[in-house]
C-alpha cells in the first residue's frame, strides 16, 4: 500500500483536530478493521493527521492486541518515507492484519480527552523558523519518537505515552505551523531517553543485587 504524503496540509476552519479525529472514528466499522482500512477512511490529506490517529491509543492503558507492533511500525515508516520521498509503503502483513474494532474505538475515545488538552496548547504562528525552517532536525525528532515508541516497554506505566505525546505535539506543530508544540514533542523525546535511562539503570542495579544476595552478599 502506498500513501501519498501530505504532512503539511492545514485542517478545515470549521473542524478542529478532536472533531475530525471523532468523525473518523465513527466511521470504523464493526468487527474488525486493518490499518489499510484506517488509512482508506483518513484519507491522503495528511501524514500528520493519521499519525494523531494512530498515536491516540497509547495515551491511556488499554490492551489491544497487535496495536504497538501494527501502529509503532506505520508510524516509523511515515517517519521514514518523509526524509526521502512523498509516499508511504506498508507491508501486506502490517496494513491487512486485524484489528478488534469495539477495542480500538473504545480506546481512541478515552484518548481524545487527551488530546483535547494538547490541542488547546497549541497556536498557529509560534517560533515559526522551528515549524518551517528546520524540517530536517524535525523529521528527524518524529522518527526517534517512533522508535522510543517501538521499544518493548509496554508493560511499563508511560512508556509508551510520553512517545506517544511527542508524536502528537510533532504532528500538531506541522498541521498548525506551530513551533512550540514541535519544541514539545522535542522536550517529550528528551523526557522519554531520561525516563527509560532511569529504567535500564534500576532494572541493571536490581539484577545486580538479587546476584549479590543470591551469592550470599
Amino acid at each position: 500500500m502506498t500513501t501519498k504524503a501530505a504532512p503539511m496540509t492545514e485542517t478545515a476552519a470549521s473542524e478542529s483536530l478532536v472533531e475530525k479525529l471523532e468523525g473518523i472514528i465513527k466511521t470504523i466499522p464493526a468487527g474488525h478493521v486493518t490499518l489499510a482500512k484506517i488509512m482508506d477512511i483518513i484519507g491522503n490529506d495528511s501524514l500528520m493527521l493519521i499519525t494523531i490517529f494512530l498515536s491516540l491509543v497509547f495515551l491511556i492503558p488499554v490492551s489491544i492486541p497487535g496495536v504497538s507492533t501494527i501502529f509503532g511500525s506505520a508510524i516509523m515508516l511515515i517517519g521514514v518515507s518523509l526524509l526521502f520521498s512523498d509516499t508511504v509503503y506498508l507491508p501486506k502483513r502490517i496494513k491487512e492484519r486485524p484489528i478488534a474494532s469495539e477495542k480500538l474505538v473504545k480506546g481512541m475515545n478515552g484518548a481524545l480527552t487527551w488530546l483535547r488538552r494538547l490541542e488547546k496548547i497549541s497556536k498557529p504562528g509560534r517560533i515559526p523558523w522551528l515549524a518551517t525552517g528546520a524540517r530536517l532536525f524535525n523529521k528527524l525528532g518524529y522518527i526517534l519518537a517512533a522508535g522510543l515508541l517501538m521499544i518493548p516497554f509496554g508493560f511499563v506505566p508511560f512508556s509508551n505515552t510520553l512517545p506517544a505525546i511527542a508524536l502528537i505535539f510533532f504532528a500538531i506543530g506541522a498541521i498548525q505551523k506551530d513551533g512550540l508544540s514541535i519544541l514539545f514533542g522535542h522536550l517529550m523525546n528528551v523526557a522519554t531517553i531520561i525516563y527509560f535511562t532511569i529504567l535500564i539503570a534500576g532494572g541493571g542495579w536490581t539484577i545486580v543485587e538479587l546476584l549479590r544476595l543470591m551469592q550470599g552478599g
